[in-house]
């Protein structure tokens, strides 16, 4: 039976919001789906998969009470790595792979990184991308520390599924409450404990005394730490302390701590994770599960990664002798084929029109005498109609005649043209269990295309002016195994429109990281240039030297022998001919060696679809293993149907659309829609001036380290925890270029171009910090946009309080601080505004509360801020505490304490 457009469409439209495509769907209250994937790095264990299924037992039970009966795990997929052995339970995988597992079992990139967490940089509600379990976690015994494993899983899996926070605040430990007590940064408040700072520990005891206050901000002293009493009676909540006993539940409004100082908080608008949960895709239609037995224990899947098949399917019709596209489409597939799909691939070629014909069954790729059998075949001549399905059949076909199943292989599929019955080969293509990674050429490829990779986990790409966007798409398809020391990484994809007779220079930086394997290809529209390419130590590399291809696809490239040179490498192009041509400069190279972990750039949209005027957020993240890179220039470039370009630099400030301020994770708001259809998203990461360095310091939106708990009046201290020095925090890291293709995504209801500034508010400020200087409070805040984080604000509205409430429900009616001095800068800007404290009498212990809204020409305003806190303190002239002797069974404290800011969101 084929299914109707319709409820394809709805289906494709649900599966990718964003980078990932989840499997996991909903039904009958339980999860189906899920899949947990090891890295093929970590050694072979039974033992891992045994204390998964059981993380995973729990977890299901756990989460069900937790949820009030509503959802529970059905069914699991755990992916074995192909570098384990085989065995006659491991079943064949078919969309399921470890770059698009929920759950991924890997080393850490440093010995202290076992903290289990969820890669979640989304706005409040929208889904994480992964959760990291390290082996060590999942093999030995860390109850004491973080609770049980199954606890530990729901506490992420809320993280990933339904886009709540975290409760906790490492950075900021403690807050001074409405009621003016000092309390630890929790929720809910009803969770007991004690403050103590650690003198000095000899043996198995340490000496505390009481926490004193810090000067300054009124709060106590950095070294200051909250030790949980073991025994509670408060169920809630899982986003904060999920190891006590006691803890059941989410937070709900009636428990919600608004004012402590943390991402939930401040992510969220101070509403709480219950709210935030029973408002998901989830809850809409989970009602509680009737009766009073528990649900059926999850059953498992094992299923063993198998070597990678590719088939390449390719449009030959017509259409495709239009712009160059059959040149441009042989030119990227040329180079997929040699420089970017993995040695030991098995790969096969269709090409299609009204009809399909199977040009290469697979052939394994092992040399160069491999890729060139199929290079040979590349379409030489375009003509006919278009029939999508019929490709992709014989694409099939190719598989199964090579003794392959289409479970878990691959296509490419690539073409422009129209086709009114896609939709006749959906159940096909559901069934084969194959993933089809699309690329659309030009603005009348077929509309439903993106179904078919929506519906199957693949790549979704749009190329149509900008002459490099196939080979940046062909380029980011590569290995879905988790093994990155394998993959090709794209250095530099540029193209250059150079007049008649005219030299044009470039620069390529090779880092330590990588170099094998190199590639440097330049492509031609009319002539071939003249070519010299000159590494880091003065070796010249000519025209004669870059190989081109015999089936003249105006292509040329060059191969680095063994390990390119670390450094800056130069090239210089001339255009022999005496009109303007178009040349492309694309390099490819791969890590140094197995052992090296390069680093990698990886980008997506918030969503594959939008209908105007909703904004979207473009993501970048750039890393060396789990590490983030930090200080480094990322561009985004934005591309429409009409060849519109939009350039867009991305941020890691914490600010606007940026989640976490320095996570590696760079972000913007996307507003400049320039009508309707597909955009193509590019990412180009570059590292310049020794300015880049690496990020030692623990990931966010993690389970909380607990060092220990008092039980009996004593303090049971955990085992130490690898702790991260300020001093070592950060690591340099050499320049370095990275590009990569972000996919597409399409627009709906968008005018065809112009203005659209008045319909987008300025951004909400979420960073609004506050101190008091003797009679005056002063402010900073990072600028938002005229247009959320683009553009200067017209004007700000800044009120102030001393009641918390009084901004938080009813900001319009606080009193109004006087900002006609205020001008604002430009997004992204610092700012800083100090005002004198009138009518309002200032005493020792006297907080005021201040709150910030931007303002756009055209009277749109923007959200209100977080709520500041300021408080004015006089320290006793005493501030001496004698030790209070507590006896601490221990070996020794990770200490909580950082700098402390003064902010309740």
């Amino acid at each position: 039976m084929v299914l109707s457009l319709k409820a394809i469409l709805f289906v494709a439209l649900h599966l990718l919001p964003g980078m990932k495509s989840s499997m996991v769907n909903l039904n009958n209250n339980g999860y189906d789906g899920m899949v947990i994937a090891i890295n093929p790095s970590v050694p072979e264990d039974e033992k891992l998969i045994q204390n998964i299924k059981e993380m995973v037992i729990e977890a299901s039970t756990y989460l069900f009470h937790a949820t009030k009966r509503r959802v529970y795990f059905r069914n699991v997929s755990i992916l074995i790595p192909l570098t384990w052995k085989s065995k006659s339970e491991y079943l064949m995988p078919k969309q399921e792979s470890y770059d698009q597992a929920d759950v991924i079992v890997a080393n850490p990139y440093l010995k202290y990184g076992d903290d289990p967490y969820t890669l979640q940089y989304g706005q409040c509600g929208e889904k994480g991308q992964y959760i990291h379990f390290t082996p060590n976690f999942l093999l030995t015994n860390n109850l004491p520390i973080y609770g049980s494993r199954g606890r530990v899983f729901v506490h992420e899996w809320a993280h990933l599924r339904w886009g709540v926070f975290d409760e906790y605040n490492v950075n900021q430990p403690f807050y001074i409450s409405r009621k003016n007590t000092i309390e630890a940064t929790r929720c809910s408040t009803h969770i007991t404990g004690i403050n103590v700072v650690f003198k000095e520990c000899r043996g198995n005891s340490c000496i505390t005394r009481q926490c004193r206050r810090d000067s300054k901000t009124g709060l106590y002293e950095a070294k200051c730490t909250f030790i949980p009493e073991k025994s509670q009676t408060t169920r809630d909540s899982i986003m904060f302390m999920q190891s006590l006993d006691s803890v059941t539940e989410f937070c709900t409004a009636e428990t919600h701590n608004t004012e402590a100082p943390n991402l939930q908080n401040k992510m969220c608008n101070s509403r709480s994770t219950w709210d935030i949960i029973m408002n998901s895709e989830d809850f809409q239609n989970a009602s509680p599960m009737t009766g009073t037995d528990p649900p059926p224990h999850p059953t498992f899947s094992l299923l063993k990664s198998k070597q990678r098949v590719v088939c390449l399917v390719l449009d030959k019709s017509g259409s495709m002798s239009l712009e160059d596209r059959l040149f441009r489409m042989n030119q990227a597939a040329e180079l997929y084929l040699i420089q970017i799909i993995e040695k030991g691939s098995l790969t096969g070629m269709v090409t299609f029109e009204s009809s399909a014909t199977i040009q290469n069954y697979l052939t394994e790729i092992t040399d160069h005498n491999a890729y060139e059998k199929i290079i040979a075949n590349l379409p030489q001549a375009a003509g006919g109609g278009t029939s999508i399905c019929s490709g992709l059949r014989a694409g099939f076909q190719a598989i199964i005649h090579s003794n392959q199943n289409t479970s878990g292989s691959e296509i490419v599929l690539l073409t422009d043209g129209e086709d009114d019955n896609i939709s006749l080969c959906f159940e096909e293509v559901k069934k084969s269990g194959s993933v089809i990674h699309t690329i659309a050429l030009g603005p009348s490829a077929a509309k439903e295309l993106e179904i078919l990779s929506n519906m199957t986990g693949g790549h979704r790409f749009y190329a149509n002016k900008d002459i490099n966007g196939l080979i940046d798409a062909f380029s980011r398809i590569s290995s879905r195994s988790g093994s990155i020391t394998q993959q090709a990484i794209q250095l530099e994809s540029k193209a250059l429109n150079i007049t008649g007779e005219k030299w044009i220079n470039g620069t390529v930086p090779v880092d330590s990281t990588i170099g094998n394997d190199t590639f440097f290809v330049v492509t031609w529209t009319i002539q071939k240039p003249e070519i010299i390419l000159q590494d880091p130590k003065g070796t010249k590399y000519k025209t004669s030297d870059f190989k081109e291809n015999k089936l003249n696809i105006r292509s040329a490239r060059l191969q680095i022998p063994g390990t390119a040179e670390t450094g800056t490498w130069t090239y210089s192009l001339l255009n022999k001919h005496a009109k303007s041509q178009m040349l492309t400069v694309t390099v490819t190279t791969r890590a140094r060696s197995p052992t090296t972990l390069p680093v990698i750039a990886t980008a997506h949209m918030s969503q594959s679809t939008t209908h105007y005027p909703s904004p979207m957020i473009v993501y970048a993240q750039v890393s060396q293993g789990f590490l983030p890179v930090l200080g480094i220039n990322v561009t985004a470039i934005i591309e429409t149907e009409d060849g519109h370009q939009v350039i867009l630099e991305l941020w890691d400030n914490g600010a606007g659309a940026d989640t976490v301020k320095n996570d590696g994770i760079y972000s913007r708001y996307f507003t400049d829609y320039h009508g309707n259809g597909r955009y193509s998203l590019k990412v180009h990461a570059q590292a310049k001036n020794n300015m880049a360095r690496l990020s030692l310091r623990q990931q966010q939106n993690k389970a909380l380290y607990i060092p220990g708990y008092v039980e009996n009046g004593k303090i049971i201290l955990n085992p130490p925890r690898p702790e991260v020095k300020d001093d070592k925090a950060e690591a340099e890291i050499e320049d370095f270029s990275r590009l990569t293709s972000g996919g597409s995504f399409t627009v709906s209801g968008a005018p065809p171009a112009g203005n659209h500034t008045h319909v987008f508010p300025p951004g909400k400020i979420t960073d609004l910090e506050a101190k008091v200087k003797e009679d005056h409070i002063q402010l900073s805040w990072t600028a938002p946009g005229k247009v959320l984080d683009k553009g200067k604000a017209n004007s700000y509205i800044i009120r102030i309080s001393k009641c918390f409430l009084d901004l938080r429900e009813d900001f319009d009616n606080a009193a109004l601080v006087n900002t006609s001095r205020l001008i604002p800068k430009e997004a992204g800007s610092i700012e800083h505004f100090e005002f004198k404290l009138e009518p309002f009498k200032i005493e020792n212990g006297t907080k005021f509360y201040i709150a910030i809204q931007a303002i756009h020409e055209a009277n749109v305003t923007s959200e209100v801020s977080n709520i500041a806190q300021a408080i004015k303190f006089i320290p006793p002239q005493d501030s001496s505490v004698p030790a209070l002797g507590i006896t601490i069974t221990a070996t020794s404290l990770a200490i909580w304490g950082l700098a402390l800011i003064l902010s309740i969101f």
